[in-house]
């Protein structure tokens, strides 16, 4: 009989790592081919990974919450043949075979290490668990990386913490020059029998996280415009049945909004960009994030790429089958990465307008209020005259460190245009 290595899969072309939630099996339990023994996450998507032959597991080396990188080996199968052939023989195999009982394995080989470099990228957890436990930037820095390129893991920091004996203290810089403020936490109210505790599940752990960086990262700054979308809205009413009718999609707004986001976006590269240290990278790839709520109350960010090269049939068709799968909790892991501008449409709720948070790495965000008809002055061939209009609010919160306000101001004017005189080349 022979082992066969079980591997942490490669999730999507960005990923390089992913949390297992739980094990579905234990050390001495038969597996099928193809049967889900393990459920991993990365970022907020929850993966099945099959096992990728029949037999019987005899070593687990990672457990539950342990942040494992692609292509490391999580346990060992001992090849064999029907859950039939092996009744009997399980003891066997495990009192022949050495288990870990979740214990990490010792390598034959150390991991290269790296010392960080000051411009060393630091993701949003590690910053995150450098501030529950007090590491200043500094300290960090000092701690031997093993990621590629020298990268911080989350186990190396845990590592480091082990063996801490005293923090090193930060050192006054030109960024950091505010002393630390003396104003106590406030005192929390919490009537035993009246109030409950909710712990915050994964998700919501981790979009706190990425709210927090993304507001110490980028300096926010919010304009806004009112749109007039009559037209837009007496097109979707009067064609929304003949286009479902014809290309068998729902017609929202959304890919609508997508599409004109995607058109400024050309007029306006500069905002399709991210920051790295003193670097703008500009992307030439127009990936377009659509905030989705979920069932749950949590928010996930799906992403319809390529937004620019697609008529608003391929808009649609990308927009539905991302909301249902969102819904359903059936997105995969590369279909909520790499986004390169974001929308969020708080209109759903009933919101006026919103000053949506950066969604990092990008550099801006729209939100799109909620469309209301009121009266409004406008210009006929007899004058001005009142009419009863569709309007709405669009928000654009945009990082001020490489957007300035004639260029986010511009941009979300763009996009108003584009919905103003809304034209498709769709056919119905």
């Amino acid at each position: 009989m022979s082992i066969t290595e079980f591997k942490m899969p490669k999730m999507g072309e960005s990923i390089s790592e992913a949390t297992i939630i739980s094990w579905l099996k234990n050390v001495g339990d038969y597996v099928e081919a193809e049967e889900t023994i393990l459920e991993v996450a990365t970022d907020k998507v929850d993966s099945e990974v099959p096992a990728p032959v029949s037999g019987i597991i005899t070593e687990i080396r990672f457990h539950k919450d342990a942040v494992v990188e692609v292509g490391t080996v999580l346990a060992l199968i001992e090849v064999v043949g029907s859950r039939d052939e092996v009744v009997g023989n399980v003891k066997e195999v495990i009192d022949n075979t050495t288990t870990h009982d979740l214990k990490p394995k010792t390598q034959n080989t150390k991991p290269t290490t790296h010392n960080l470099q000051p411009t060393t990228f630091i993701s949003p957890l590690i910053i995150s668990i450098a501030q529950k436990e007090n590491l200043s930037i500094e300290e960090l820095q000092t701690i031997p990386g093993s990621g590629a390129e020298g990268r911080l893991q989350k186990r190396d920091v845990f590592n480091y913490l082990k063996d801490r004996k005293y923090s090193i203290q930060s050192k006054p810089t030109t960024q950091n020059l505010q002393p630390a403020t003396s104003y106590p936490k406030p005192k929390i109210n919490f009537i035993e029998g009246k109030d409950r505790i909710v712990e915050m599940d994964r998700m919501r752990k981790m979009i706190a996280d990425h709210m927090v960086y993304s507001k110490q990262t980028s300096p926010h700054v919010t304009s806004y415009i009112e749109v007039d979308v009559t037209n837009l809205v007496n097109w979707r009413n009067e064609n929304k049945d003949k286009f479902q009718e014809k290309y068998n999609q729902k017609l929202t707004f959304t890919p609508v909004f997508v599409q004109a986001v995607a058109k400024a976006i050309v007029d306006f590269p500069m905002i399709n960009v991210s920051v790295d240290e003193k670097n703008i990278i500009v992307h030439n790839d127009i990936h377009i994030g659509m905030a989705t709520a979920l069932p749950n109350g949590n928010l996930i960010v799906p992403v319809v790429r390529n937004a620019n090269e697609k008529d608003l049939v391929a808009l649609a068709t990308d927009v539905n089958y991302l909301a249902d799968a969102s819904r359903n909790n059936k997105l995969k892991p590369e279909e909520i990465q790499g986004s390169t501008f974001t929308i969020s449409n708080v209109g759903t709720f009933g919101s006026l307008m919103g000053t949506p948070i950066i969604n990092q790495p990008e550099v801006a965000i729209l939100a799109l209020g909620i469309i209301k008809k009121r009266p409004e002055v406008i210009t006929t061939e007899k004058g001005d005259e009142i009419a009863i209009r569709s309007m709405m609010y669009l928000s654009l919160s945009f990082d001020h460190r490489v957007v300035d306000g004639f260029l986010g101001g511009s941009f979300l004017r763009k996009i108003g245009d584009y919905l103003e005189q809304f034209k498709t080349n769709t056919t119905l």
